[in-house]
């Protein structure tokens, strides 16, 4: 089976390996780079749906895999503050789509604000962190835990929600 993930990004295609591997062992992973059609720093849910959709959709057609996974990171304006969260969309060759999102966590004041007036997140938490492609590693989650939730960990609970639909397709009839 082939598995296209819409993103060349170690983090991403680290997070659908540990699931894909779990369930489908001899499954192939496709990394493409792929656009998004939203803004580089999505700024809502429905915006990051819409990148993780548009990801898996043209990765598979790229491919011709039998899935295709797109996974968006972005923030989300919510009473609590402004909220760092991910989605995931995975696309079958049917059309049949699941979706899941990682659990969010309230960005620090500084860091929303300079969010808020039009800076992208992985620039910051580089600019902070003194790094480069910290998105590529544990990303600003892994900074604002500690280490204790990566990047990668994170987007990998929503790529198993998001796969949830094709593991237990009977309650999804």
């Amino acid at each position: 089976m082939k598995i296209a993930v819409g993103s060349t990004n170690p983090t991403k295609l680290n997070a659908v390996r540990t699931v894909v591997e779990q369930v489908w062992p001899a499954a192939e992973l496709l990394p493409v780079a792929v656009p998004t059609g939203v803004s580089a720093m999505p700024m809502s849910d429905a915006e990051c749906i819409a990148g993780a959709r548009n990801r898996a959709k043209e990765a598979r057609e790229l491919t011709g895999a039998t899935f295709g996974v797109g996974l968006e990171g972005g923030v989300h304006q919510d009473p609590a503050g402004l909220m760092l969260l991910g989605w995931v969309v995975v696309v079958h060759e049917s059309g049949r789509e699941g979706l899941g999102g990682t659990a969010r966590l309230p960005l620090p004041a500084g860091i929303a604000r300079r969010v808020l007036a039009g800076e992208e997140l992985g620039p910051v938490m580089d600019d902070l962190l003194g790094e480069t492609k910290s998105n590529h590693r544990g990303g600003a989650i892994g900074a604002l835990t500690n280490g204790l939730v990566p990047r990668n960990r994170a987007f990998a609970m929503a790529v198993a929600y998001a796969f949830a639909p094709f593991l237990a397709p009977v309650f999804y009839e």
